[in-house]
């Protein structure tokens, strides 16, 4: 087996050199990264793991906590994101260590041991909450990290985020040009910060519309809520004639409620939801929802963090993706 030492020789290269430049080091030129690797994959040369964390003081590793109850890691809207994080950050040797854990004080002394005992070099944030403690402890850890999705704190950090106001607003929008004027959100709680952007963006067609703007209710991000909230808005005085979902989980409740009360889904009450999981496609009718390009913000995600590891890194900064709109029949916009 080739060897770091023999490497460098057949390189004419010093063996800092040659193992800076195969851990991704800036103070060794692009070039001379690129000869090394090429010559390193040509010879089969594997550097040992182990050494090269001790040598980098580093555990090559990045944690991503998802905050949820115990036994249940189900969150069909992360599991692509988490596989292209994953693979971007294979590519530069890094292993993404997932953990589970309840949202609050369990959550957060997760992240404290993982500072305490630097069991990862950086930390990927997911379901942001619009005053989120995780951040304040992170940063006053000195640990990089990158969000996805936006919060109230003014100081810098990095996030990637969709721009959920803007989708609420146009599917809002759609709802009210094809004539419904009864057109009810069931959010997520607001004190996550998608929930709120999106609220948002359907309170302001509504307003624009000139509708009014009280059909809304507030639930768990899940199917048995979604259900729940959707039978009793529908039971009321002033039935809905479309149900603007703050998700698809909730939507798939809402179209199991809807079709419970003997409505048809489509023509007597239009569904949409967000995320576009696999389930959506499989509904009767097929969902109405809209979905972020997973690819490119997993990527972009993983690129920041990257970025935030070297010892160059710039200020951390934020990017937001437009959402793409997928017509389906549940709204009766598409077959």
């Amino acid at each position: 087996m080739t060897s770091l030492r023999s490497l460098a020789s057949d390189l004419g290269l010093s063996i800092t050199t040659v193992s800076r430049a195969l851990d991704g080091y800036a103070d060794v030129s692009a070039a001379t990264r690129e000869r090394v690797r090429t010559a390193a994959a040509a010879v089969g040369y594997r550097p040992n793991s182990a050494a090269r964390r001790l040598r980098k003081g580093s555990s090559e590793t990045v944690a991503l906590i998802m905050p949820t109850e115990p036994g249940r890691f189900y969150e069909p809207a992360f599991v692509d994101l988490l596989a292209v994080i994953g693979e971007r950050l294979a590519a530069r040797r890094y292993d993404l260590m997932l953990l589970a854990a309840r949202p609050g004080a369990e959550e957060l002394a997760a992240y404290r041991r993982i500072v305490k005992d630097r069991r990862a070099d950086a930390c990927i944030l997911v379901r942001t909450r619009r005053r989120d403690e995780r951040i304040a402890l992170l940063q006053e850890a000195g640990l990089p990290f990158v969000c996805h999705g936006r919060t109230e704190t003014q100081t810098p950090y990095a996030f990637v985020d969709g721009d959920g106001e803007a989708g609420f607003r146009e599917v809002t929008s759609r709802m009210a040009a094809l004539g419904h004027r009864r057109i009810a959100h069931l959010a997520a709680p607001d004190h996550f910060t998608f929930a709120w952007f999106r609220a948002r963006g359907w309170r302001m067609a509504m307003q624009a519309a000139g509708l009014r703007d009280d059909l809304q209710t507030m639930c768990a991000s899940a199917e048995e809520a979604g259900e729940q909230a959707a039978a009793a808005l529908l039971a009321g005085p002033d039935r809905p004639t479309a149900l603007i979902c703050a998700t698809d989980r909730i939507a798939l409740g809402a179209v199991r409620a809807a079709q419970a009360a003997g409505l048809v889904v489509g023509r007597d009450v239009a569904v949409t939801g967000h995320d576009n999981i696999h389930a959506s496609r499989f509904t009767h009718p097929a969902l109405t929802t809209m979905e972020l390009d997973v690819r490119a913000v997993g990527e972009r995600l993983a690129d920041k963090l990257l970025t935030l590891l070297r010892r160059d890194a710039p200020e951390p900064t934020g990017d937001v993706f437009p959402l793409r709109q997928i017509l389906r029949a549940s709204s009766a916009e598409a077959g």
